[in-house]
């Protein structure tokens, strides 16, 4: 799988390479329409990007090779640099986004790189099954010897059948609301084993119509042995 997503890889970079130098008109001028043909295209390559990307983790994790570079960093500064990329999606469906994570807090042991995977999964999803004008939240508190950070939305909500298979692999809802969003159903269930693999725990609660609430835990720098042996 990792040979085969290496090959995928870069055909898509110089698709989405080539999109862009038309798109910015440096070959010429581009019409209207072709500029949304082209941004088509472009949408596309990132969806699959994305899809590649999660099957290259899933390969790595459940063969053992994915390996996690863990260090004490402070949570704040990294939901602050989600939020932050995200902002535009927030803007196009004028979305609210709250961010609650008190700078005091101790630092986390986790990897950098897949905790800031893991948030924007989270608020991501949050953003795609919310509605126009909706509010999404990301708070972080201590509680014990763990930090927990819960992603909160108004949004769609999801179904007590649905909720059983929500971590499953490629698992898509029957929803018409939720069949509308594009997805592989891939990015939860590469979060929870990235979650486990930091060490900590993820679940969720949620009412149809009403919205979900997606929390995980990270160690507390320094409890990190303890919580890994619990």
């Amino acid at each position: 799988m990792s040979v085969v997503s290496h090959e995928l890889r870069i055909p898509m970079t110089s698709i989405k390479g080539y999109t862009d130098l038309l798109l910015q008109e440096v070959m010429g001028s581009v019409s209207d329409p072709q500029k949304n043909f082209l941004g088509v295209i472009r949408n596309n390559v990132d969806r699959m990007q994305v899809l590649v990307s999660d099957l290259s983790d899933i390969s790595r994790i459940e063969t053992g090779r994915l390996r996690l570079e863990n260090v004490a960093l402070p949570l704040n500064g990294l939901v602050e640099q989600v939020a932050k990329s995200l902002q535009p999606k927030m803007e196009e469906k004028e979305q609210t986004l709250r961010v609650d994570v008190p700078e005091d807090l101790p630092k986390c042991y986790a990897d950098p790189n897949r905790l800031i995977q893991v948030l924007t999964n989270l608020v991501s999803n949050a953003w795609k099954y919310t509605g126009t004008g909706g509010q999404i939240s990301v708070t972080g508190r201590l509680e014990g010897n763990r930090l927990l950070v819960e992603v909160a939305d108004n949004g769609l909500g999801i179904s007590e059948e649905d909720q059983a298979k929500i971590f499953s692999q490629f698992f898509r809802s029957e929803d018409e609301k939720v069949r509308a969003e594009t997805g592989w159903g891939l990015g939860l269930s590469v979060t929870k084993n990235l979650v486990e693999l930091m060490g900590g725990e993820i679940g969720f609660r949620s009412t149809l119509g009403e919205g979900s609430t997606f929390w995980f835990t990270v160690p507390v720098a320094g409890d990190e042995t303890s919580t890994e042996a619990s």
